[in-house]
């Protein structure tokens, strides 16, 4: 009968295997729409008047930022101030009680994204503008965005490749432990 090493089986199968699940889970999430959200600003422009009167403004963004087609994005507003979009898209507005609207979007592509403009006076504020937004396919993800400088390829490259062989040894040990301890039971 002739003798396995499971370390050296466990060295070879561990990236193999974590390759695959990894290239699984990569495309199980990937292909799919992904509707992120976020504010671009928000202000309040005093007007040269008697009345000392301010406009308020903000700006959001709706992205897909998925591999596949949103279809019919709805951005809901508790109440819908005058608004542009760009760029300029086929939309839709639905209005509903009590001064609710949503702007219907048909499709947003992969990789497309549009912003929206608003302009009110106070009371309002940008917070009690929005409700929600979201597609056929999903709930937007609404996120908190900072400027900061991105990585560069090679930076990406070594963050991936050290992640690769870490993951890879972590499932080197589970299956070493896993076989240690199919033999003691055994």
């Amino acid at each position: 009968m002739m003798d396995i090493n499971i370390d050296v089986i466990g060295k070879l199968l561990a990236p193999i295997f974590t390759a695959i699940v990894g290239f699984i889970a990569k495309r199980y999430l990937e292909v799919r729409p992904k509707l992120i959200t976020y504010l671009v600003h928000a202000s309040a422009i005093p007007l040269e008047d008697e009345n000392k009167t301010n406009v308020n403004t903000h700006s959001i963004v709706v992205r897909n930022s998925g591999k596949r087609t949103a279809h019919n994005v709805r951005i809901g507003h508790n109440f819908l101030p005058p608004f542009q979009i760009y760029p300029q898209l086929a939309h839709e507005v639905v209005r509903g009680a009590n001064k609710s609207a949503e702007i219907l979007i048909p499709t947003l592509v992969p990789g497309e994204q549009i912003n929206i403009s608003y302009l009110y006076f106070p009371p309002n504020v940008w917070s009690q503008v929005h409700s929600y937004c979201k597609s056929d396919e999903m709930e937007a993800k609404y996120i908190n965005i900072i400027p900061t400088a991105q990585l560069n390829k090679l930076q990406l490259a070594v963050i991936w490749c050290l992640l690769f062989i870490g993951t890879s040894t972590l499932v080197y040990w589970v299956m070493y432990l896993l076989w240690v301890w199919s033999q003691k039971s055994v």
